[in-house]
């Protein structure tokens, strides 16, 4: 079956959520390759539109200059686009509402709710989608024979550390060890981990054999 070629691409990453035999369940996101800089997305705007840049870049300046102001002083603001509001978070850990001041909150982003009519316009999606060809967010943790490969490069002087599992894998370091320790485990483990100074070290299991 033929790759395809259009399509809106995405990237799979694996969550924090597990299945029934402790593997961390999948999804998808947006691929960050397919990406408009400001002004191509006004050379758009004005393509389209037949809008002329000396008209068009001051109005949109204008608005998103207000926006913000609006924003700093705490309003939530309907657009056509759907409404914006400054987004709070609390620093530190509370259980007692007297505790927390003006001192304890700071800003923490941009709270957007889109309208329903912009996010139907936004989701008129024709071309369908299709899987990007970036190994990204650990996806190549679920390539059986990607991992096989890792380790055998990996074992440099009979043992695998972190660090060169890492490099031959590409997984980042948290995933890396959670990987091995994972072969260090259940009733036929294939790795045995020792900490020597301060660096772990695993060592393929040679003898493991069933029954």
């Amino acid at each position: 079956m033929p790759r395809k070629t259009d399509g809106i691409e995405f990237d799979i990453h694996p969550s924090p959520k597990k299945d029934a035999d402790g593997k961390p369940l999948l999804y998808v996101r947006l691929s960050n390759e397919k990406r408009l800089s400001k002004a191509q997305f006004l050379n758009r705007c004005q393509k389209d539109h037949r809008l002329m840049a000396e008209a068009f870049e001051p109005v949109l300046t204008a608005v998103i200059d207000e926006l913000a102001s609006l924003l700093s002083e705490g309003y939530r603001v309907d657009t056509p686009l759907g409404s914006f509001a400054p987004k709070l978070k609390l620093m530190g850990d509370h259980t007692d509402p007297k505790t927390i001041s003006g001192r304890d909150v700071f800003y923490d982003g941009i709270d957007y709710l889109p309208t329903k009519d912009f996010t139907k316009m936004a989701g008129q999606n024709k071309l369908g989608y299709r899987r990007s060809n970036n190994v990204v967010g650990n996806s190549q943790m679920y390539d059986e024979r990607a991992m096989t490969e890792a380790l055998r490069k990996s074992q440099g002087f009979g043992f695998i550390t972190i660090n060169g599992f890492c490099y031959h894998s590409g997984l980042k370091r948290d995933s890396a060890k959670h990987y091995l320790d994972s072969l260090c485990k259940g009733e036929h483990p294939r790795l045995k981990k020792y900490t020597i100074g301060r660096t772990l070290h695993y060592y393929p299991i040679s003898n493991n054999k069933k029954g």
